[in-house]
Order: structure tokens, then sequence, then C-alpha cells
């Protein structure tokens, strides 16, 4: 029985190698559609994990509230003075009422200009506590952020982001020199190690990106420029008040944060006549970015298998073409004893192999989904740097990644592809009249 099955298995294969072109070209429909099953749920898992790092670099213990500016129709009716945001009393207030918290950040930010000698920088100027660098992920790469001792003596001291320390100071050590915000100066006291950006997420909470940052007391900042922001726009000009841009709170479980973060809402509520705030809870998004997930990867599993589709219909129609041809060659093998069975069995082992030469040349070539992604984008970043500049930096920065499973289903479905698909050729090919057969020319 074994010695049966290995002359039908080496006799689909010589069959197949007498048409190489129109063998090749089955096997490609079904190399395809395999690596088209592998690329794309590792692009889906990449683009996945690459938005949940960024959420949980939020931190999943952590509330985020960030002062949101009122729509026209409602500033319009303040004058040339926009008051809006979160308060230093609201920060207070938190400090003090929600007891599930273990740690309260205030930062306020500003777009300004740093400078130092004919070097200038456009950036963000961001007051903090020492705090900010741990909940932020920020690491010194030399010297030392800044502590409660600055915040509390006001010192014009200041830690520069990786990018500013370079362009301000390409050829010497930024450190105890002082770099001019405007009409202040402050002292380098320490330079940060590059940091990721990290992606707006929702309305309530901006895209930060942290190369272009200098960072000093808040308590320096307020001092220095109080809480008026004054902006000019096209011969006309703006106002604002704002005293913080956001509030960070930890909280001490993990299983209190929704709850502490409904507390929140309803606090700030009390004490605010407009919705100028929003809260931003990294856990709940977090929640909606796997199902998200699961959602995109059978999104893009089924795009996959409409390849593998397409595949499987080619198999058909070459199978369907080569009974044609082989009719003749049919009828002879019936005529000398072959059974309906070992035409069947012929015509599916051959539609077999196809498939499994498809199969395991499209898993390799799904393999190099990661290499080949790369290739191509720094290509595109060489050929059209304007372009992928536009991109969303999530896509720029993706990296797709290989889901193990993925591998044995895209084999399996091109395996079992090629038998479904084969067994209409093979059962018309055993259903042929041998008599017919041998009159076929």
């Amino acid at each position: 029985m074994n010695f049966l099955w290995l002359r039908t298995w080496l006799l689909g294969v010589k069959s197949l190698l007498l048409h190489p072109l129109r063998s090749l070209l089955t096997v490609l429909g079904i190399f395809i559609g395999t690596a088209s099953v592998i690329w794309l749920l590792a692009i889906g898992e990449g683009i996945s994990r690459k938005a949940q790092e960024q959420i949980e670099g939020l931190g999943a213990h952590n509330i985020i509230v960030r002062s949101i500016k009122p729509p026209s129709e409602v500033t319009e009716s303040m004058g040339r003075m926009i008051e809006y945001g979160i308060l230093r009393t609201d920060f207070e207030r938190l400090q003090e009422t929600v007891p599930t918290v273990e740690r309260i950040l205030p930062i306020r930010e500003l777009r300004r200009r740093f400078s130092y000698a004919d070097r200038l920088v456009d950036g963000r100027l961001v007051g903090c506590t020492p705090q900010y660098a741990d909940v932020t992920r920020l690491e010194v790469d030399r010297g030392r952020f800044i502590t409660d001792a600055d915040s509390r003596n006001k010192h014009n001291y200041c830690a520069l982001a990786a990018e500013v320390a370079t362009r301000l100071f390409p050829f010497e050590d930024p450190l105890g020199r002082s770099i001019h915000v405007e009409r202040d100066y402050y002292t380098v006291i320490g330079i940060m190690k590059p940091r990721a950006p990290s992606a707006g997420i929702g309305g309530s909470l901006a895209a930060q990106d942290f190369d272009n940052d200098v960072y000093v007391p808040i308590n320096t900042l307020w001092n220095r420029i109080g809480d008026q922001v004054f902006t000019r726009r096209s011969g006309s000009f703006e106002l604002e008040k704002i005293e913080l841009s956001q509030i960070t709170l930890r909280v001490d479980e993990v299983e209190n944060v929704l709850q502490t973060a409904d507390l929140i809402r309803e606090t700030l509520e009390q004490h605010h006549r407009i919705r100028d705030f929003g809260v931003t809870v990294p856990l709940e998004l977090l929640e909606q970015a796997r199902i998200t997930r699961l959602m995109f990867m059978l999104f893009m599993g089924l795009i996959a298998a409409i390849s593998l589709l397409v595949g499987g219909i080619g198999i058909m129609n070459i199978m369907l073409a080569t009974v044609t041809e082989r009719t003749r060659e049919i009828g002879i093998r019936r005529a000398l004893g072959a059974k309906r069975g070992d035409i069947v069995r012929q015509f599916i082992v051959e539609a077999t192999v196809l498939s499994i030469v498809g199969g395991v040349t499209g898993v390799l070539g799904g393999l190099t989904a990661g290499p080949i992604f790369k290739l191509a984008r720094r290509t595109l970043e060489a050929a059209a740097p304007e372009v992928m500049a536009q991109l969303p930096e999530i896509i720029r920065s993706v990296v797709p990644v290989v889901v193990p499973w993925s591998i044995p289903l895209a084999f399996g479905i091109s395996v079992a592809t090629g038998v479904i698909f084969g067994i209409y050729p093979a059962t018309r090919a055993a259903a042929m009249d041998p008599i017919e057969a041998l009159r076929h020319e």
C-alpha cells in the first residue's frame, strides 16, 4: 500500500514537470496567497504592538487630565482675555480629596524659541517637577534632572532633550552653559537621552514629540513667565490665561483606576462651568486597542484568504485543463484495470503537490516580511523623503512582527485549498467512460 502511494506521488510530480511553466504559475498563485496571510497579519501585529506600546508608555496606573481650549463660539464671549483649562486650585483639590492617588504631577507647557550664540531651536518649554522624568520615562544621559530644591528655590536651571542639546551645542559641552528663552536665560544642568514620540490619542491628548523639549522647574516657569500667553495672528492679537496644561495622577492599584477617573471627572465638572478639560485613561485605551487588534487582524486575514481563494481557483482551472488534455491517458489506465479511486487519487495528489510547494515557498516568503519591509521603507525614504515625512509616526517606525500561529495557519489553508479545489477535477476525470476516453483525440 505504501509503495502504491509512493508511486502515485512520483507519477504526480512527473506529470507536473511535463508542463513546468504552467505548474510554476499555479504554484505562484498559492505562494502569493500564503505569503499574503503571513505578511498582512505581521503588518497588522506590528502596527497593533506599536500602538499598544505608546499607550502603555502613558502608564496603566496613570490618569491624564489636559486643558482643552473651548470652541470659538465660547471664547468669543470672553473678550480679549481667554481664560480656560485646569487650575492650580484643581491640582490642590485633587491632591487633597482623591484618596487612591499616590502621586500627582502639575505640568505647564509653552511653545518657545531657544537660543545659544547664533543657533536657534523652536520647541516646547516644559515646567514640571522631578517626578516628570519617571512618569514620561525620560532617562538622563549626562548631568541631572531638576530636583525639588530647584523648584522650591525657583532656580533658573534646565535640562535639555537630546535633539535640542545637539542643535544648540554641536561642538561644545552644554553642561554649565546658559541658553536664552526669549528674554530669560537658564543654566543647563542635564542632557536627556533620546525619547520616542507618543501618538495623539483621542481629542484630549495631543501627540507629544520629546525631541525639542527644555525642562525647567515649574515654580520657576510660573515666577518668570506667569500664566498669560500673548499670541499675534494676522494683525490681531490674542491673550490666553492657562495655569496648568496637564495634571498626571498615578493611582495606587490598577483596579482603582476607572473608579478614580470617574471621581476626578465629577470633581472637575463641579468647578468648571464650561468643558475646558479632558480626562484620558490609558487603561481604557489599552483595552480598546486590544479589541481593535483582534478586529484588525481578522480583517487582514480575510483579505489574505481571498488571495488564497484566487490561488485555489487557479489550481482548479489548471487541473480541469489537465483532465481534458489527459483524457486518452485516463481511458488507457481504466482499460488496464485502474479503478475510479486510483484516478481520483492521482489528480488529488497532483493538486496537493502544487499547493504544498506553493505553501512552503509562501511561508519562506512570508518570513521575509521584516527585512523586505525595512528595505522598502529605506528605499522610499531615499527616493521620496517628503512623502515619508508626511506619513504618521506609527507608519514610519512600525516593524512587521510575524505571528507564530500564522505560519501553520497559512500553510494549512494552502494545502486544504489545493485538496478542495482538486476534488472536482479529480472526480470528473474518474467519472469518464473508458471507451469514450479511448476514442478521444
